[in-house]
């Protein structure tokens, strides 16, 4: 009672005091170092790449504006990176204004740059000015060094602020901007920078970017690493690039660069033999993972077109429905860009272009051009239009299959499937689905969950691999559609996350290589399928254990070699701290030496360890005396209470969440591992078999 009413008055003393001295005023680069989120994302590994971009988008604004044609990105040890750029060089002269060197406002004022007046840039990346600035407030170094020829100067910074005047540092022949920064590490936990998350994002920026080239180097290591990215073909450089294993289905990629209204139209695109498409767009070179506007335009400008291309050469008869704007997009790989004065994102990560021009624009291009182009390339436009009307006709029979299984549900009240034991609770939020191997697994896993919040599901044999399968096959597989009805998210049109019965969906199956494959359909399945519960991290996989170790009446799970190998070291120790020396054991016996003991089997375990302690050591692990180390082959030979303690209990268990970290390389080794090509499998599995592990994990 005392404690409450200790509170109550605190709470009434800070009430009190809130006048205008408790009003907090974040100078500076401050607002970026209390919440660097607003401004990086994150203060995850994607937040920490993030300050490169940052940088290098300062560096590509001026090959944009026809000023910069090299840019390189050293990664340096101690988590040091440094950009560099053939470009004018960052003014250093003193603002009339505000009588600072322009260098200084950039590197430690918020929206200070030369992307705000029309005269500095025709377009840019770096559309708020923060870039430098917010680099430099969470970095606890940073040097900038700016060729103007015949002058360099230079200026040097601790957390984000500058540790003495711009000065003149030696002479120059060439012109450029050298960034060097060390992240944070208070702000960022990790500070490992990722060389191939690095070089994706760069040799993307080189193909959006003709005739820039961009170099990376990798300093980390006594052997340096360099990279080069040039291209003269662009964008169509980037379609084949994309397309690269995929069996194209027209020979001539469409391509078009045109100014409409101030903005600048790029496009690509080309048709492959492939159920899912691949589409990237881009603002000044910015990648919008979520579209916006000009990615609209585009999706309505080709719609239009290839319909009326359809008519009027009598692919489509008068009584055949429209094209839809998934048929024309089935194995579409196409790449929209766009460069305008002042572009609308959405966030200081720019996942989005809201400007409204920019739909036009791209429209108005497209249906121009996209209908010249097939016009002059009848082959092609007939290639494609028979790749599009195939799509038209699976739509119309999955759209058939697809209602029936949803008016089948219906009429049924939505009846869950039979072999679901499902959990008590209501509220997805708490709720956990979890996807079992088979009836034996099934039977302990119900037995050994708790009831009130998780669901069980098991599934009989391999399901379909979906990755060639159009849906209305695929909804025909009877495993697939029990595991929709229960996730109660329907799917393709009908699709809606509001609806998931569970937050989370945790795939377990045995650890072992038919397990592995299970584990594989079903990722196939959910990332083709329902790529929206990945991106929301509904998706996780369980990690049952390998072994369970015993000695006496002490039981710990390891869920792989290295797990077992620690336990037991840790056994070892405690023998070797307080047995040392004693060489009989319960269950043995010595037979004609020290080294030699009669092992007495026990029931139920698979391996015996029951040697005295230092004894001759087999190849790989000294063995300690009465420890019996069992390895679980699947799933139901766990008894529930096992289960429960070791994979469902969430106190004890391991769930792996499933990610995308790069969705065009996902895309691909999909495409290379699940489809039905053998050669370029074959080549993977030779190429990777060396770094594997776990193969039956």
């Amino acid at each position: 009672m005392a404690k409450k009413e200790e509170k109550k008055q605190a709470v009434s003393s800070a009430g009190a005091s809130y006048t205008a001295k408790d009003i907090q005023v974040l100078e500076g680069l401050e607002p970026v170092r209390k919440r660097p989120g607003m401004y990086i994302g994150s203060t995850g590994v994607e937040g920490l790449h993030h300050l490169i971009w940052e940088v290098f988008d300062n560096s590509l604004d001026e090959a944009m504006a026809g000023y910069a044609h090299a840019i390189e990105v050293v990664l340096m040890p101690d988590s040091k990176v440094r950009v560099s750029d053939d470009g004018r060089g960052i003014p250093t002269d003193i603002h009339p204004k505000l009588k600072k060197s322009a260098l200084e406002l950039a590197a430690t004022t918020l929206h200070a740059g030369g992307k705000f007046e029309q005269g500095a840039y025709k377009v840019s990346g770096g559309l708020h000015g923060v870039g430098l600035s917010v680099v430099n407030a969470l970095s606890t170094w940073m040097r900038a060094e700016v060729h103007r020829k015949p002058d360099i100067f230079a200026q040097e910074y601790k957390v984000g602020k500058p540790t003495g005047p711009v000065k003149k540092v030696g002479t120059t022949k060439k012109t450029g901007t050298i960034v060097t920064f060390q992240p944070d590490p208070s702000i960022f936990k990790d500070l490992n920078f990722d060389l191939t998350t690095i070089l994706n994002h760069l040799r993307q920026q080189a193909y959006l970017t003709k005739g820039v080239k961009v170099t990376v180097k990798d300093e980390r290591e006594k052997i340096a690493r360099d990279y080069t990215f040039y291209f003269e073909g662009g964008i169509v450089s980037y379609v084949e690039f994309l397309n690269r294993t995929e069996e194209v289905k027209h020979k001539t990629v469409f391509y078009v660069a045109k100014e409409q209204d101030n903005i600048f139209v790029e496009v690509a695109m080309q048709y492959v033999d492939e159920i899912s498409g691949k589409e990237l767009s881009f603002a000044n070179n910015v990648h919008t993972t979520e579209g916006g506007m000009h990615l609209t335009g585009f999706k309505s400008a080709i719609t239009r077109t290839l319909n009326d291309y359809a008519r009027k050469n009598a692919f489509l008869k008068e009584k055949d429905d429209n094209l839809s704007g998934d048929d024309v997009r089935e194995g579409l790989t196409s790449i929209i860009s766009v460069k305008l004065k002042d572009p609308q994102f959405e966030g200081q990560t720019k996942a989005k272009l809201g400007t409204p021009d920019a739909r036009t624009a791209v429209e108005n291009v497209i249906n121009a051009e996209l209908a010249d182009w097939l016009e002059r390339n009848p082959l092609d436009a007939r290639q494609i239009l028979e790749k599009v009307l195939l799509a038209s006709k699976a739509r119309l029979a999955a759209k058939a299959a697809r209602e029936t299984v949803l008016r089948k549900g219906a009429l049924e009240g939505m009846t869950l499937p039979g072999k679901l034991a499902d959990c008590s609770s209501r509220d997805p939020s708490e709720s956990e689905l979890f996807i079992v191997e088979g009836d034996s697994a099934g039977g302990s896993s119900k037995q050994g969950r708790d009831r009130r919040t998780q669901a069980i599901l098991p599934l009989r044999g391999k399901v379909l691999n979906v990755e060639k399968a159009r849906i209305d096959k695929m909804l025909a597989h009877q495993e697939i559609r029990a595991l929709i009805i229960a996730m109660g998210t329907a799917i393709s049109e009908e699709f809606d996350l509001e609806k998931l019965r569970y937050h989370k969906i945790v795939i377990m199956t045995d650890a072992d290589t038919d397990g592995s494959h299970i584990r594989t359909l079903l990722l196939t399945l959910f990332y083709r399928y329902f790529p929206q519960l990945i991106d929301k991290g509904h998706l996780y996989i369980a990690q049952p254990p390998l072994y369970r170790i015993q000695k006496g009446s002490k039981i710990e799970y390891a869920y792989n070699d290295k797990d077992k190998e620690k336990i037991l070291e840790g056994l070892r120790k405690i023998v070797a701290d307080g047995q040392a020396g004693k060489l009989k054991t319960k269950n043995s016996k010595p037979k004609t030496s020290d080294n030699e003991w009669e092992v007495t089997p026990v029931e139920g375990v698979n391996e015996i360890v029951d040697e005295p302690p230092f004894a001759k050591a087999s190849e790989d692990e000294t063995k300690i005396a009465g420890v019996a180390i069992q390895r679980y082959k699947g799933l139901g030979e766990m008894n529930p209470e096992q289960l429960w303690e070791t994979t469902l209990d969430p106190s004890n268990r391991v769930l792996l969440q499933v990610t995308v970290k790069d969705a065009q390389e996902a895309d691909r080794v999909f495409d290379v591992l699940m489809g039905s090509e053998v050669l370029p499998r074959k080549k993977f599995i030779q190429t990777h078999a060396k770094s594997v592990t776990n193969l039956d994990i």
